[in-house]
Order: C-alpha cells, then sequence, then structure tokens
C-alpha cells in the first residue's frame, strides 16, 4: 500500500521564530551518545538472598541483635560518667566471628583522633598574611582551651568474658576489637562485660552532639548525654564490620536489641531516656504519677514538674542521690538527659492500633524555653507522629520525647535534643522571635520523624546520610507544611536551584565524610528530589503507596539505597532508573529551555489554496529599509516609470495556479483510499493549529517537561510530556503540540510554578520575557585600603567607663 504523507507548512506569526525549514534534531554521531535512560541495575549490588531485586529483605536476610545492661552514674561536680556494662550479642550471620568491633565515639575528643589530626584551618589568608592576618575566632580559642584543660576520651578496664576471663582489646582510634576467647559460631551468642568512664565535654565550647550546657546566673547545668557507651558497630550482610572511624559528621549505624539501664543522679534531678520508666513509684512523687496518668487523656498538655517547682530545684542542690530505671525494647541506641532544671509536661497520643495505643509525648525544659516550649513541643511532636504514621508505620515505643539543652538539634530513640529558646528582657519577661518559633516547631518535627528514620528504618547514617536525612527531611516537610505552609520549609524545588548550579557539589551518593556541603547535599536536594517524585513525577497515589511499602518493609531492618531504589520502582510500577541516576549519582542540574516554537499549518493539497496562503505569507513580510525611504523620498521604480512595456509576469507571479498544478491535485484526490480521503478531509476541515516546539537540556538532568500554554481567548491550559521524550537525544528534542483552530497560541511557558528545580526559569518563556529586577541607588565610599592609624590622635582619647559604654548602647 503506498504511503500518503500530508504536509505542514510553516508559518511567520507572532508566535514562530523562523519560516525556514525546521531544524531536525541532533544527529547522534559516533561514540556522543549518552543513555540517561540505562538501567541502573549495572551499578547496584547483584540481588541475592539476603536482599531481592525487588527491594526487599531476601528469603535469608539476617541481622545481629545486641542487648545491654548498663548501671551509669553520673557525678554532677565533676562532670563525669563512670559506667559498668554487660552486653550480650547474638550472632545471627552465616559467619563465623573470631572478633567484635565497638565504637568508642567519644574518642573522638582525644588529641590524636583522626577527627582532631586532620582538621583544616579556614581564615582569610593570602598571599601577604602578615599585612592581612588570619582569623581565629574565640570560638575556637575556647575549644582548644577546654580541650586541652580536660582529659577527654574513654578509659575502658574490666573487659571480661562470662567466665570472667579476661579479653584482649585492641583500640584504633574511635574503635575498639574485642578478640573473643572462643570463636562465636553461627546461631550462637556471648556475653561480656566491662567498666568505662569518660569526662564530659562542654557542649558550647567543644560542639558535639552531646554535653553538658553550664548556667552561670544560677549555677546548674543540663547534661544531654549520647553515644556515652561503648557499643557494637554493625555487622551487615552487605559490608561485614561497618567499623569507619567517627569524624564528627557521618553518624553511625547499630544493631537493634533491649536495653535495661540504671541511671544514678543527684537527689533533685529529672531524667528523660530512651525507654519506659520502671520505678516510677521510686522516683516520682504520687503527686508527680497522678499528673502522669491526667496526661494520657489530656487536650493539652499536663506538667509533671511544674515551672514553680523547676525553680525551686535550681535553687537546692544535694549530695543524695537517685537511681532512674528505664527499659527499652528493641531500640538501636540509648540516650537520656539530667537536670534539675526540667520542668515537664505530657500529652498522651491515642494512636489506637494493637502494637502501641497510647504514646506520651513529652517535653523536658528549664525556664529558658518559656512559653515557646510550653505552647509548641510536646503539640509538634504528637503532630509529627499524627503525620509519619500516615505515611509509614504507627509509631511503635511507649514514649516520644523532647528535650531542650545545648545541642541544636539530634535524634536517638524514643528521644530527641532541641535547641531554640526564649529571650529574658529587662522587664523580666520572656520573648521569642518569629524565627525562634519556627524553629523549634521544625527541629523537633525533624528529630522526631528521626525516631522513623533511621532509628526504627535503620539505614547506615556513616555511609549514606541522605538516606536519613534526605528521606526525613521530605516527610518533615510534608508534617511541616500540613502545619503551617507558610513557614519556609525548604523542601521545595525551588530551595535546592542555587546549590543545583554551583560548582561546589558531589553527587548525593558521597559517604558524608567526604560531602563538602552537606546541608544541601543530604537534606535538601534528596528531600527535594522526593518532593518532585511525588508531585511530579509518580503522582501522590503511586508513591505514597512505593514509600510505605518501603517503610514497612524495613522496618527494624537495614535498608541500603539499592532497596530503596527497587522498592520504589516494584511499588509504584515505574522506571525510576533515569531519576535515581540523574539525582543521586551525578551533579547535572535541570535547565529546559524552550528555543522556538513554529507555528504550523496542514497544507491542503488544493493549489488555488496552498498557493494563496503562499502569497500572502509573503506579503506579510517588512518591507526592506531601502524601498521604504525611497518611497517616502517618492522615488519611482523603472516599471512604474514605463508601464507599456510588460509581458506575463507582470500579470502573474510565481503563486499563480495553472490547470498542471489543478490536474496533479485532482489526480491526487482520486489516488486517495477511502479511508485517506476521510481522514484529510476532517483533518482539513478541523483546520486545526500544528505547533512544533524545540526544548534544548542545558543541565544534563533530564527531566519531564511541564508546560502551561496560554490561548488567544485568555484561558490556560497544562500539559506533561514524560521524561523518557529525551530517551534517545538528551540534548534537543522537538515536541507536536496540537490544539482547536480556535485556540491559537500566544504565549508558552515551562514548568510554571517551578516545580522541577529548573535553574533558569527566564528561558522558559516563548515569548521571552522581560526579566523584572531591582536597582539601588548607593553613595561610593572612599577606599580604606590607604587609610594608616593617626596614633598621635588616637593616643588622646579617654578610656571610657562601662557605664559610659552601658549608655552609648542604649542610644
Amino acid at each position: 500500500m503506498k504511503k500518503t504523507v500530508l504536509t505542514l507548512s510553516a508559518f511567520v506569526l507572532p508566535l514562530a521564530m523562523s519560516s525556514t525549514v525546521l531544524a531536525s534534531s541532533v544527529e547522534q554521531t559516533k561514540g556522543s551518545f549518552v543513555d540517561k535512560f540505562r538501567q541502573l541495575d549495572e551499578a547496584l549490588p547483584t540481588p541475592n538472598v539476603y536482599r531481592s531485586a525487588a527491594g526487599e529483605p531476601g528469603e535469608n536476610y539476617w541481622q545481629q541483635r545486641v542487648n545491654y545492661d548498663i548501671d551509669v552514674k553520673l557525678d554532677e561536680k565533676k562532670r563525669r560518667l563512670t559506667a559498668s556494662q554487660s552486653i550480650e550479642y547474638k550472632n545471627n550471620s552465616p559467619h563465623t566471628l573470631k572478633y567484635l568491633w565497638l565504637q568508642l565515639d567519644q574518642n573522638i575528643f582525644k588529641s590524636d583522633s583522626i577527627a582532631e589530626t586532620t582538621k583544616t584551618f579556614k581564615s582569610t589568608l593570602n598571599s601577604l598574611p602578615a599585612q592581612k592576618p588570619a582569623k581565629l575566632s574565640l570560638g575556637e580559642l575556647r575549644r582548644q582551651q577546654f580541650m586541652s584543660d580536660n582529659e577527654l576520651g574513654y578509659t575502658i578496664s574490666n573487659v571480661k568474658d562470662d567466665n570472667g576471663d579476661e579479653l584482649r582489646v585492641t583500640v584504633v582510634d574511635t574503635l575498639m576489637r574485642i578478640d573473643l576467647n572462643e570463636p562465636l559460631k553461627p546461631g550462637k551468642e556471648v556475653e561480656f562485660s566491662m567498666n568505662f568512664a569518660f569526662n564530659i565535654v562542654e557542649e558550647d565550647a567543644v560542639g558535639a552532639r552531646s554535653g553538658y550546657e553550664h548556667f552561670e546566673e544560677d549555677g546548674n547545668d543540663i547534661f544531654l548525654l549520647a553515644q556515652w557507651f561503648p557499643r557494637l558497630a554493625a555487622y551487615t550482610d552487605y559490608e561485614a564490620w561497618t567499623n569507619k572511624p567517627f569524624l564528627g559528621r557521618g553518624e553511625f549505624t547499630l544493631e537493634f536489641g533491649d536495653y535495661d539501664v540504671e541511671i544514678t543522679v543527684p537527689a533533685d534531678h529529672i531524667v528523660s531516656a530512651t525507654g519506659k520508666l520502671d520505678n516510677a513509684s521510686k522516683v516520682l512523687t504520687r503527686t508527680q504519677r497522678n499528673r502522669l496518668e491526667k496526661a494520657e487523656t489530656a487536650k493539652r498538655p499536663v506538667f509533671i514538674v511544674t515551672e514553680e517547682e523547676a525553680l525551686e530545684n535550681e535553687k537546692e542542690g544535694t549530695d543524695k542521690t537517685k537511681t532512674w530505671h528505664f527499659k527499652a525494647e528493641n531500640v538501636r541506641d540509648f540516650a537520656w538527659a539530667s537536670s534539675r532544671k526540667f520542668m515537664w509536661d505530657a500529652k498522651g497520643y491515642q494512636q489506637g492500633g494493637d502494637e502501641q495505643p497510647l504514646v506520651m509525648a513529652m517535653s523536658f525544659f528549664p525556664k529558658e524555653g518559656g512559653d515557646l516550649w510550653k505552647k509548641y513541643s510536646t503539640e509538634s511532636v504528637v503532630h509529627t507522629m499524627e503525620v509519619y504514621s500516615k505515611y509509614s508505620f504507627d509509631y511503635p515505643y511507649p514514649v516520644a520525647q523532647s528535650v531542650n539543652g545545648p545541642v541544636g538539634g539530634m535524634e536517638y530513640p524514643m528521644i530527641t535534643f532541641n535547641g531554640p529558646r526564649t529571650e529574658l528582657q529587662d522587664d523580666g519577661t520572656r520573648t521569642y522571635s518569629q524565627a525562634e518559633k519556627r524553629f523549634l516547631i521544625g527541629v523537633v518535627i525533624h528529630e522526631v520523624g528521626h525516631i522513623y528514620f533511621p532509628m526504627i528504618v535503620n539505614s547506615d547514617e556513616r555511609q549514606w546520610t541522605w538516606m536519613d536525612e534526605g528521606l526525613n527531611s521530605f516527610l518533615d516537610g510534608v508534617a511541616g507544611r500540613e502545619w503551617d505552609p507558610t513557614i519556609p520549609w525548604g523542601v521545595e524545588p525551588r530551595d535546592i536551584v542555587s546549590y543545583m548550579k554551583s560548582e561546589n557539589q558531589v553527587p548525593v551518593m558521597t559517604q558524608s565524610d567526604s560531602v563538602l556541603r552537606l546541608g544541601p547535599n543530604a537534606y535538601t536536594k534528596p528531600a527535594a528530589a522526593l518532593n518532585i517524585l511525588r508531585e511530579v513525577i509518580l503522582g501522590r497515589d503511586l508513591f505514597d503507596f512505593a514509600f510505605k511499602e518501603y517503610a514497612q518493609r524495613w522496618k527494624y531492618k537495614r535498608p541500603t539505597p539499592a532497596d530503596f531504589f527497587r522498592t520504589m520502582e516494584e511499588a509504584s510500577g515505574v522506571d525510576l532508573d533515569w531519576f535515581w541516576r540523574g539525582w543521586f549519582y551525578s551533579t547535572d542540574h535541570v535547565d529546559i529551555a524552550l528555543d522556538k516554537v513554529y507555528q504550523l499549518r496542514l497544507d491542503t493539497k488544493n493549489p488555488d489554496i496552498d498557493f494563496k496562503r503562499l502569497r500572502d505569507i509573503e506579503a506579510d513580510k517588512p518591507t526592506s529599509l531601502f524601498v521604504k525611504r525611497n518611497r517616502e523620498e517618492g522615488k519611482k521604480t523603472w516599471v512604474e516609470q514605463n508601464p507599456d512595456i510588460t509581458d506575463f509576469y507582470d500579470e502573474n507571479d510565481r503563486f499563480t495556479v495553472t490547470n498542471k498544478e489543478r490536474n496533479k491535485y485532482n489526480k491526487f484526490i482520486k489516488g486517495l483510499e477511502p479511508w485517506e480521503r476521510k481522514t484529510l478531509e476532517r483533518a482539513l476541515e478541523e483546520d486545526k493549529n500544528y505547533y512544533v516546539m524545540e526544548f534544548s537540556n542545558l543541565g544534563g538532568l533530564v527531566m519531564p517537561i511541564l508546560l502551561e500554554l496560554t490561548y488567544e481567548d485568555g484561558t490556560t491550559e497544562e500539559r506533561y510530556i514524560p521524561a523518557e521524550i529525551w530517551r534517545r537525544n538528551h540534548k534537543n528534542v522537538q515536541k507536536l503540540i496540537v490544539t482547536d483552530k480556535n485556540k491559537p497560541l500566544v504565549s508558552v511557558t515551562v514548568d510554571p510554578r517551578w516545580e522541577t528545580a529548573d535553574v533558569d526559569v527566564e528561558n522558559n518563556n516563548y515569548p521571552r520575557r522581560i526579566i523584572p529586577s531591582r536597582i539601588e541607588v548607593f553613595k561610593k565610599e572612599k577606599s580604606k585600603a590607604k587609610v594608616s592609624r593617626d596614633i598621635m590622635q588616637d593616643i588622646k582619647t579617654k578610656l571610657k567607663t562601662d557605664e559610659e559604654k552601658d549608655g552609648e548602647e542604649q542610644q
């Protein structure tokens, strides 16, 4: 059967860029083709009996289990912890282990640690340091002095097996190897014990994930204790021992187990900890226990320790002690906080379900927390659980806590450390800024969200920081915008644009200690990517189903990036290899430009119609400047001056139709198959608008093309072109857009709501728009480069008293 070809004619109309022949797609020459849709399985680990190709735990999946029994004492005056612990280690792996590795995170503060000896110096040094001195902050000097004045790191002793025999230990920076007296075979357990102690760092001085904070005005401290006990490093199917040194940024991955912890502190201290309080009758008054029971069903938080009681505690001080006993089941870590400054409020979260129908949301904070903490901390804890449970699983633990102290934000099972506070004013009141309010709500949501990821979905933070920070930032953005969408949560695609186009970046899949800019790399970029995946590419139904499937598959287990990628594809039914490759394995950015729009009209093949159209196009071309000025000057052409000399072509032009063309047309019509003639007649009757749009991928990252079409009648239409349009040419593509006869286009915009993190929205508009900006008037300052000190004059200056300084500050 012959093939009938109809042509589209390019017209020079307001939307068109050119009337020349349409540019063809860029030819792919040998060696230049880049397949942005190449299957990612080539880069991912091969599926096996431990981790399936579907992204779920395999039939032989295993992970170790570690139980801890710890007795710890806080020496408040010396700011020192002393403890003994016994550990039960269950080898669920198929391998025989001759030794165990433990993490000694407190050793990061030793002067000879890898973290300390590899710290780099950042300053304003240039080629003339004598003329322009380097800068060293008082904060850095304070840090150096504290670390010089205090002996830091662990003291470990009495490491013995359950028979009382000594075990050989070898300390390697922030790790310790224990050589077992007998190899630990698969399925077997080993028990051992040890004593340990260390001096607690001052968090404000050192900058750490835990430590103490001292309050000069009342002489008291807040102690936040985390990464405080020697604990087993993870032993995994994908890496064996995860014994990377702790350098401060990459956090940790640990084994699940049960904890039995007794914490001895000054008798007037209030303690918050991972787990459920097992001896409330011994450490709480009857009134406090009654308040705690009332809080279970209260609409708003109930104070267990009131502000007045906390203020009385601040005044006291005691040599007596109390021992708080906490038990926690199936957790991967344990943290706690202690202070006599704490007030304590609580509210029951009635989530229902069979696993944990009641969760006690609680906050612990000093008077410095003020109304900010009273109003928003515990409520934020409850809100987080309400939202996160919708997208993952019910909160499985009995308590969820927010504790105020020197750490700005950190998470551990059932407990989080959060920093924002109020400001004491001269009139004795405490106020807070809008920024502090937003910070508190945001940090509580984020850190409590971490109890889900990675404290339950146990990803390896030291290797892949984005797996907990990025996924959690995405979900805290969901929870945050459900709290108040006017707060800038930093997870929108527009929030990552400046980073995406910067030179100072590495792929998201970079190990955390080597990441150049951790915030945008591990938090914002993956969060924005998942936001785009949910809202633009998959849609909420597919994304939410797949994400929840991932969370539930890997609850209490240890996923890798491959497990996440594979689960999201397998559960959504969408091939996303191009997305993971671009967003997580490259530093490409999104910059899709709309270069040209051709407006075309279907040729009728009837010469009497088509030649007239061509003549009209010719007539619409602008007159040349030469001809225009000659006419203005009244000059006549030769033809006008000699009208008696004419021929055939003065009456006929190249658009004159002859019977030859008409005969050809009639023959064409007669030769059409019935279906061809019917198709042509319908197309001519509908007379639709045909637009060919040329797009360039300037950023390298392939993405869907989101179009907003604006029509002559003022209406708009959105069209979605999947990313697969780039599969054969990732640099340039053309797309035919057809609209009804009565819907001619006047403008086109790519990504009109900035949903794809496009770094240059100005090349997204066609026709191009005038770029709005501002200009500011300024007065040129005199250069100070050559100004010298006038010591002869300056020496006459009177030294100001403190009263004079205060007076100037008030002015």
